[in-house]
């Protein structure tokens, strides 16, 4: 079928490499898919070059099989994921002998049919969630440690003890602490699109929306269920994975229909306007009907008093923060403040963290064989105890699933202590744990002590003889708490309000993208272009740094690396600017680039600089290559004269059809 070409295509390659197995690694450039080789004696060569969509091949220090822009990354994509890698890592195989072959292969058979007898879509979206969180630990931890002791400052300033003089500290602390913590919705935004294996930049901007970036009063978005302003960061962390999810398959569904050529100007603006409007209009509301139900049942819960109170409240209260509902307390908090001088609200609910950090107690405990997991939890307890509970949550309880239900359990019951004891209030808001002891009101700090303690206690039962799950007791089993390896980005993803350039066919001039020696595309130093197997054009070694756009017209991509830039025309010309020869292999560290996917480009004005001492000294030529790529839409293109020229003059016409 039509979506399967690419799989097909890197399914040819891999018949006439000798298989995935001849492969040691696979990675892309603008127009290749280079591959590692293990014995090249496997490779067919001849048959390699007839396979549909190979326009070439290359045979060097790696592979490289000559696939063409736009397609490559798909079909370099396709290839990793029929093996189960990313791009740039190891395959699978070796130089293993016979009977260590038969033994890798029965362990891999074997722990597939293990994976496929436990992969509940529980446990899938499990581990999705660990995939997305656990990247954030160490920032987690460190931003954690910061806001704990700006936490125990501002208590200790606020109940008396430390003067004014501590504001700046404390201010600068929170700031610090703010970097991450005010927009987790981004990173996570970026980190879900990861896991799902879509593009990290439109997870990151789908995060940024439910932040509500230029909306400042006076101006609102109406909430369509109750008619009500929405409020930045509505949704949660939980309603931006969920956007971010149905943005993948809205991205992954439009890199099928659309045109290799416009891929990348119309997937990225569509999926951000699709999900956009779905996130803000759907996403957000519906956590906004369900925040102004929770209100009314938490009031009630008020109501009813004791120790009920503080079970339900320390239970629930986790759920809450998830779904990033625990925001509609805050003017309950104050309230209360206002009319009692303190919130007896705020200790029940610090009991939930604390019920983590017990359920994180007895998962090290029982756990000691895990040391990826034990290593976790010694980096989230400290700021657990502390009060900041993310790294806990995120990192190490639900990422396993039943130790988080069961350091809610622990919550309740802390939440009962205080509940029960009663009269146990906070005269400001601030955060949980120990940080919090400064704030209790009237003396009562000891009773607030007690209920972390049953908190811990709760926590620490419940996970130690019902909350632990098998997989999680050695290490080669903690699948869920593996860390994902980030999806390689191949190029900047167009700005959503990039116009595309209305193409005429006709005749358009090329202009010398450097100064120096012109060159036609037969001479260049690489088959892939001497033989015009990506396109026709012309090249120039420069003597100035210098890299100027070939013709008008609108950026396409630029590679990560930045070695390589591609442009479409108003008469339909798509063309590539490729700088140097192999210069891929430096990681883009000779360029500066001036321009962005989107952006309109007239002839003759700059768009990059190279540094051609580095790239000398790298071994590499620094040969600029501007390649018509699209040959089947051109009618007729005028010679080139070698020679000196200078960047800007006149060097070819081509006529499209």
């Amino acid at each position: 079928m039509a979506e399967d070409k690419y799989s097909v295509i890197g399914q040819g390659i891999f018949d006439h490499v000798g298989g995935p197995g001849n492969v040691e690694k696979l990675i892309h450039c603008m127009t290749r898919v280079r591959m590692t080789i293990r014995d090249y004696d496997k490779v067919d060569i001849a048959g390699l070059k007839k396979v549909p969509g190979v326009l070439g091949v290359v045979e060097e220090d790696t592979l490289q099989v000559v696939i063409g822009p736009g397609a490559v990354n798909k079909v370099a994509q396709a290839m990793v994921d029929s093996v189960g890698v990313e791009l740039g890592e190891t395959f699978p195989g070796g130089h293993e002998s016979n009977k260590e072959a038969v033994e890798a292969k029965a362990a891999q058979v074997h722990a597939e049919q293990k994976a496929k007898l436990k992969q509940t879509w529980w446990r899938k979206v499990l581990k999705s969630i660990s995939g997305i969180f656990i990247p954030l630990i160490p920032v987690f931890v460190g931003a954690g440690l910061v806001s704990g002791i700006a936490a125990i400052l501002s208590n200790l300033m606020v109940a008396g003890t430390i003067g004014k003089n501590w504001t700046d500290i404390i201010t600068v602390l929170k700031v610090i602490n703010g970097g991450l913590f005010s927009y987790l919705a981004i990173y996570v935004g970026i980190n879900s699109a990861t896991e799902f294996k879509s593009t990290p930049g439109i997870g990151g901007a789908i995060g940024a929306m439910t932040l509500l970036p230029g909306v400042v009063a006076p101006v609102t978005i109406t909430n369509i269920f109750n008619g009500q302003p929405l409020s930045a960061g509505q949704g949660g962390i939980i309603g931006v994975i969920f956007a971010v999810w149905i943005a993948s398959m809205v991205e992954h569904k439009l890199h099928k229909w659309i045109p290799d050529a416009v891929d990348i100007i119309f997937t990225p603006m569509l999926t951000l306007l699709i999900v956009g409007a779905f996130t803000i209009f759907l996403v957000m509301p519906v956590a906004g009907v369900i925040s102004s139900s929770l209100v009314g049942a938490i009031q009630w819960v008020l109501n009813v008093g004791g120790a009920f109170s503080g079970f339900v409240l320390g239970l629930f209260f986790l759920p809450m923060v998830m779904f990033g509902l625990h925001q509609v307390l805050t003017p309950i908090h104050v309230e209360m403040i206002n009319k009692l001088g303190f919130t007896p609200l705020l200790p029940i609910l610090a009991m939930a963290g604390a019920g983590q950090v017990g359920a994180a107690i007895a998962l090290w405990i029982r756990c000691h064989k895990n040391k990826k997991l034990t290593g976790l939890i010694k980096g989230a307890l400290p700021v657990g105890i502390l009060g900041v509970g993310e790294p806990l949550i995120y990192g190490v309880t639900l990422p396993l699933g039943r130790p988080f239900i069961t350091a809610c359990i622990g919550g309740g019951i802390g939440g009962a202590v205080i509940g029960g004891l009663g009269n146990i209030g906070a005269i400001a808001i601030g955060p949980s744990g120990v940080a919090l002891i400064p704030l209790i009101a009237n003396g009562r700090w000891f009773g607030y002590v007690l209920g972390l303690l049953a908190a811990y206690a709760g926590g620490f039962v419940a996970t130690y003889f019902f909350g632990v799950p098998k997989t999680a007791l050695v290490d080669e089993d903690a699948a869920t708490t593996s860390e994902p390896v980030a999806a390689v980005a191949t190029a900047t993803s167009a700005p959503a309000d990039a116009a595309p350039v209305q193409k005429v066919a006709g005749p358009a001039d090329l202009v010398a993208t450097a100064t120096g020696d012109l060159l036609p595309m037969e001479e260049v130093q690489d088959d892939v272009f001497s033989k015009k197997m990506v396109g026709d054009g012309f090249a120039i070694n420069p003597s100035m740094g210098t890299v100027v756009a070939p013709a008008d017209g609108t950026i396409v991509s630029v590679a990560d690396t930045k070695h390589a830039i591609m442009m479409t025309t108003p008469n339909g010309m798509e063309l590539l600017i490729h700088l140097g020869l192999d210069t891929v292999e430096l990681g883009g560290k000779p360029f500066t680039v001036d321009v962005k996917a989107g952006a309109t480009v007239h002839a003759g004005q700059q768009i990059a600089l190279m540094d051609l001492t580095a790239i000398k000294q790298a071994g590499k030529l620094a040969t600029v290559i501007t390649a018509v790529t699209n040959m089947d839409a051109v009618s007729s293109m005028t010679g080139v004269q070698p020679g000196k020229v200078d960047e800007g003059a006149k060097v070819e016409t081509v006529t499209t059809k």
